[in-house]
């Protein structure tokens, strides 16, 4: 009996759509509202009249339905439906010249959201762009802030993503990759991957979605370091419709599953999960058991709710219309509404613009058109998808389901590789023993340094000239310390702090090998100097002139230094390596960084100190081998010093060479340089000091004792006569120096006095011409064994007592021969006769061997008897031969 307001109903009543009618699906839902509308006589005195078309999702077919109900039917009101977005947008464009209002409760398609091309269409279900503000909350809840798309060259999908460009666009999320795909999306998901893409935002139906999880899982994009996001509105178990084809990929189907798991889909929510009454008085939940039983042997539709609340909005515009036409002043009917009536139209869409209740879909809003709705998010969990969380777009928030959703690894994936740079770091405990290891190398040089200076009055010590054994113990403890500095990287100390170091420990390991070897290099120099001179008389070499030598080296070393730092100082660098996966299995890649100091010409700078160290260790080796036959150990370190040399070169290649190729390998580095120079510089002390040490504890005298040194050189002259020159000179002791000078004096009178008697014998001799003659003819032979005798008293009377006793063993001879030859002359001419000068030279000669033999080596001075007995030393028992040969050239 009441008046109808008649709807038009635009549904696909015949064609199946996505498995099952939409129409014949939604039909159930509608028929519950209406009932429950009519049953609350929210539209007295009217009912409201739906009146269905088919449009079977067809243009043509589409647009025939439309007009007929136009043409044919009564006046309607409103539009209702509208599934396929082909049909419903060619329609929805020309509401406006009908002064329609359209609402839609399938119609997903992000172009009817144009409000500018289509302003009478609405429609209760959330468009396919809805989700994209769902997703800006999902990323940035999980802050997630580089994403990467994939997306299928389909309208539809297209104009998803280029929305959500737009959204992210001014939230701080950088979209790192954007790729679209026809048929092989494989290349395209390779690309993601190329560019460190972890979050990919995907739009492609349920067939495509199947070949992208294929090639995902061929490049190895999922599991915990990846998150895939896709659309929620599949078909249920879709894997399973599409397993056939995923297999003609030969992508097995638990790789397909393996490569799906963990994937969050986006959709609408078809129901609201809240316990609310809606507008009709019941719950979504009610609502559903309703429905299930009303559908029978319909197969049910994911739009039934936003259909069922669709009705409702369409009765609760009405209602408003008609009251705002009550209050109006025209007293206009809504039934009087007519195709060319814009006022009434106008009033239509405003009151559908005020719609705002809660219906069994959520909240049922419009804002431009759209509805704001509630976006569901679901997971793939072991083969089935779990609803993890929703957004509600009125309210603007998300709410993530307690202990639902769950990521592969221990926490949500990276939105990239995140790249920890990692400072390569010198490890403590290395450090620690190195440390105490230099800790011992310098306690040794220490206890060395103690040693040197309290027995610095021993003649063993004295003679190897303590100062510079100091100097040597300085500069290796200044190595020592150079290990200190080198161990100290970022770890320890600050940029600006490490960049000092550079240039400190270099010049302290430059000024400590200096001084070391320097001192060293210039004790051997003093040697060389004494017994390479032939000469009886020697000047003093005194310690101070061998720290001038040193200092002369540390002033080259100190000159290269200065202009190396003024020119081109070392500076900090940083050397960045090649990403590495973590150890402890996180998702995060780890970039090693490397402390250098360095500069711009980093190889001259290196060649000028090596070869000035080079040389250094030349000019030793030749002052070592020059002086390798004094045989005085307490002067002569040649042979340590060789073996210093020999150890340190070595050491010293292999180290840079080794360190050279571990320079990525911080811990190694320093453990091989620090090696180098414990290893070098502990030898170097031991070597010069353990000998010294164990000799004055076993032999202190024996280090000091005087010896032949002998020096060899082979000279080629015309002549090719050799001469050879044997001294025996301590120039290392002052107080020895002045002893020898005194007891050369001492010699040399003596032998003056000698003169003076052996005059006084010639004299006596002048007297009795006689005796001469048979003295020289024959005693001759008696007096080459006198000549030849080896070993004399040094005492005062020595000379004397060997001519008495020869004269007392034959006085009959002396007095009872003449000479034949002998003519009366004048005194003076006899004496300076050939006769008389041979005579007194062949008396002279055992006189002066005798005094001169202690001075060459010959006779040891401190024999104060001839030392011809069978028991007295070996060295005091002969002369060799080669002194004979001395003598008698003499």
């Amino acid at each position: 009996s009441s008046p109808p307001l008649s709807i038009m109903g635009l549904m696909p009543l015949t064609k199946e759509v996505a498995k099952g009618s939409i129409g014949r699906g939604v039909l159930p839902a509608v028929e519950l509202a209406i009932e429950q509308i009519r049953n609350e006589s929210l539209l007295r005195p009217y009912f409201l009249d739906l009146r269905l078309y088919d449009t079977e999702c067809d243009n043509a077919k589409g647009l025939k339905a439309f007009y007929d109900a136009i043409k044919y039917g009564p006046n309607h009101l409103m539009v209702f439906g509208g599934v396929c977005p082909s049909v419903t947008s060619i329609i929805a464009e020309s509401l406006q010249g009908w002064n329609l209002v359209q609402l839609s409760f399938a119609a997903t398609t992000p172009v009817l959201a144009d409000k500018k091309k289509y302003p009478y269409f609405f429609r209760t279900v959330p468009s396919d762009n809805a989700v994209n503000p769902a997703i800006l909350k999902l990323l940035k809840h999980y802050q997630w802030k580089r994403v990467g798309t994939l997306t299928q060259d389909v309208q539809r999908f297209s104009e998803v993503r280029n929305d959500l460009t737009g959204v992210l666009y001014g939230e701080d999320i950088e979209i790192s990759d954007t790729e679209s795909f026809s048929n092989d999306p494989c290349t395209s998901v390779k690309k993601l991957k190329g560019n460190d893409v972890r979050i990919i935002l995907g739009q492609f139906d349920q067939n495509m979605a199947a070949k992208v999880f294929c090639c995902a899982y061929e490049e190895n994009m999922y599991g915990s370091k990846y998150q895939w996001i896709i659309p929620g509105w599949y078909e249920p178990s879709w894997w399973e419709q599409v397993h056939t084809e995923a297999n003609s990929s030969r992508c097995l189907r638990k790789n397909l599953l393996a490569a799906m798991e963990g994937y969050i889909g986006v959709d609408f929510e078809p129901l609201s999960s809240k316990q609310i009454k809606t507008i009709s008085g019941k719950t979504p939940q009610q609502y559903e058991r309703e429905y299930n039983n009303k559908r029978s042997g319909v197969g049910p539709s994911k739009f039934h709710g936003y259909a069922y609340d669709g009705i409702w909005v369409i009765a609760k515009t009405l209602q408003r219309a008609m009251e705002t036409l009550h209050a109006s002043s025209r007293h206009q009917r809504i039934q009087d509404f007519n195709y060319t009536d814009h006022t009434l139209g106008r009033i239509i869409l405003n009151a559908m613009n005020e719609t705002n209740f809660f219906g069994v879909t959520g909240q049922v809003v419009f804002r431009n058109g759209e509805r704001m709705g509630t976006i569901k998010f679901t997971q793939f969990q072991d083969s089935r998808e779990v609803k993890v969380g929703e957004y509600n777009a009125v309210a603007d928030t998300l709410e993530i389901i307690n202990d639902t959703i769950r990521f592969q690894g221990s926490e949500p994936p990276k939105d990239k590789t995140i790249i920890l740079e990692q400072l390569r770091k010198i490890s403590l405990p290395l450090y620690s023993i190195l440390s105490a290891l230099t800790i011992l190398g310098m306690i040794m040089a220490s206890a060395f340094l103690f040693f040197n200076i309290k027995n610095r009055n021993q003649k063993l010590i004295k003679m190897s000239s303590p100062y510079m054994n100091n100097l040597i113990i300085l500069g290796g403890m200044l190595s020592y310390a150079s290990i200190f500095l080198f161990g100290l990287d970022g770890s320890f100390v600050s940029e600006k702090t490490f960049e000092t170091l550079c240039t400190v420990r270099t010049w302290i390991l430059t000024v400590g090998y200096t001084t070391a070897f320097g001192a060293m290099f210039a004790k051997t120099w003093r040697v060389h100097a004494i017994f390479k001179n032939v000469k009886m008389k020697k000047k003093i070499i005194k310690d101070q002139k061998l720290l001038v030598i040193v200092g002369g080296m540390l002033l080259i070393d100190l000159c290269i230094l200065i202009c190396w730092q003024a020119v081109d100082p070392l500076r900090r660098t940083v050397e960045k390596y090649s990403m590495e996966p973590d150890p402890a299995g996180r998702d995060i890649s780890i970039r090693p960084l490397l402390e250098h100091c360095e500069n711009t010409h980093m190889t001259i700078w290196l060649g000028i100190v090596y070869a000035y160290k080079g040389l250094l260790m030349l000019f030793g080796c030749f002052l070592a081998w020059e002086t390798r036959n004094v045989s005085i150990p307490a002067l002569n370190d040649s042979k340590y010093i060789g073996m210093s040399v020999y150890n340190v070169g070595i050491m010293c290649i292999i180290g840079a060479a080794v360190s050279f190729l571990t320079r990525d390998q911080p811990n190694v580095q320093f453990c091989i340089v620090a090696l180098v120079i414990i290893f070098c510089s502990t030898i170097t002390l031991c070597l010069v000091f353990v000998p010294k040490l164990i000799t004055l504890r076993t032999n202190p005298d024996a280090a000091t004792q005087n010896r032949r040194f002998q020096f060899t050189q082979n000279q080629k002259k015309e002549d090719s006569k050799t001469s050879t020159s044997v001294t025996s000179v301590n120039q290392a002791s002052t107080s020895r120096l002045e002893g020898l000078q005194s007891e050369n004096h001492r010699l040399r009178m003596k032998i003056t006095e000698l003169d003076k008697d052996l005059e006084e014998v010639t004299m006596q001799l002048q007297d009795t011409p006689e005796k001469t003659t048979y003295i020289k003819q024959n005693h001759y032979q008696e007096l080459n064994d006198i000549l030849n005798l080896g070993n004399f008293t040094e005492s005062t009377d020595g000379g004397k007592a060997i001519l008495k006793n020869h004269l007392d063993q034959n006085p009959q001879l002396q007095w009872n021969t003449t000479e034949p030859s002998r003519t009366c002359k004048d005194p003076i001419e006899d004496i300076n006769s050939p006769e008389h000068i041979q005579r007194r030279l062949s008396l002279q000669l055992p006189i002066l061997h005798h005094a001169y033999l202690p001075s060459i080596g010959g006779v040891d001075a401190s024999c104060v008897s001839p030392c011809v007995s069978p028991t007295a030393s070996p060295r005091h028992r002969h002369v060799p031969p080669s002194f004979r040969v001395m003598v008698s050239g003499l």
